[in-house]
């Protein structure tokens, strides 16, 4: 199970940066904040199977354009099998009442065929979306746009650079913990250590895998913050930046293809 928990961890994307020089790794971060949040809002609204097609071809058209391996997206998206198939099951089993039976049945009917692909779809997407701004905006980028587009709340006493700081080493911590998790379970599996047996069994044998995967975490963490210390590090009002965000065609263009996209989405809806 532990296993399979690494393996699983190992081929999601989210947080992971991918180098290149594409168009969309180009952007400016905050550009491309914002047309995933219209992009993944649009695709929100969108409840019909046609309006989920046309976010799904635009969604081939960005995996295209930032010349990323498709295998890598597929293989964030094969590890929420389950989940899809939760999601489609859900919509495609409903509970009908028939007039001449004084009892519920569980049937399965078009619409709930409809109904399921749809949702599927839909939530494939937005992983997919959600995937391509970390795998396209370095850690750095993302910190540095999603402090400028919150800075206006600086008015209000509401630390931005700090939750920004938080989030992107969030993100930067799940590859790190990833290769940490690898380490352990091989160190384990070295000494003896089964991962095989009753469902029981399984479970007392992840504990003394998961346990250093804490005290690890927990000492990454001491040590981040001792550095960050050590550097006199201090964020917020009157530290500078080393990259200047500017805003460029392409990046208003992007923004106002995505604000028209999502006005012809509601036209259409």
């Amino acid at each position: 199970m532990f296993a399979l928990g690494v393996a699983f961890l190992k081929d999601i994307t989210l947080g992971q940066y991918y180098p290149g020089q594409s168009f969309l790794h180009r952007l400016d971060p905050r550009s491309k904040l914002l047309t995933s949040l219209i992009l993944m809002t649009s695709l929100l609204f969108s409840k019909t199977l046609d309006l989920i097609l046309i976010h799904g071809a635009v969604a081939l058209l960005v995996v295209y354009v930032s010349k990323i391996p498709f295998n890598i997206i597929a293989r964030n998206l094969k590890w929420f099998l389950w989940l899809f198939l939760i999601t489609f099951g859900i919509h495609v089993l409903e509970i009908t009442i028939v007039d001449r039976f004084p009892y519920f049945i569980l049937g399965i009917i078009e619409s709930g065929l409809l109904n399921g692909l749809t949702y599927t779809l839909r939530l494939a997407l937005l992983i997919i979306l959600a995937a391509l701004l970390t795998l396209t905006t370095s850690p750095i980028e993302l910190t540095d746009g999603v402090e400028r587009l919150f800075s206006p709340l600086k008015r209000f006493k509401l630390p931005v650079h700090e939750l920004a700081m938080m989030m992107t080493l969030s993100l930067r911590f799940i590859p790190i913990l990833i290769h940490e998790a690898e380490r352990i379970k091989n160190a384990q599996l070295s000494r003896g250590a089964s991962l095989e047996g009753s469902l029981l069994e399984r479970v007392k044998n992840i504990i003394p895998m998961i346990l250093p995967l804490f005290v690890s975490a927990i000492r990454r963490a001491d040590d981040l913050a001792v550095a960050m210390e050590a550097r006199a590090y201090i964020g917020g009002e009157g530290r500078s930046s080393y990259n200047r965000l500017a805003f460029t065609g392409a990046d208003v263009g992007v923004l106002i293809f995505s604000a028209a996209f999502m006005l012809g989405i509601f036209v259409l809806k």
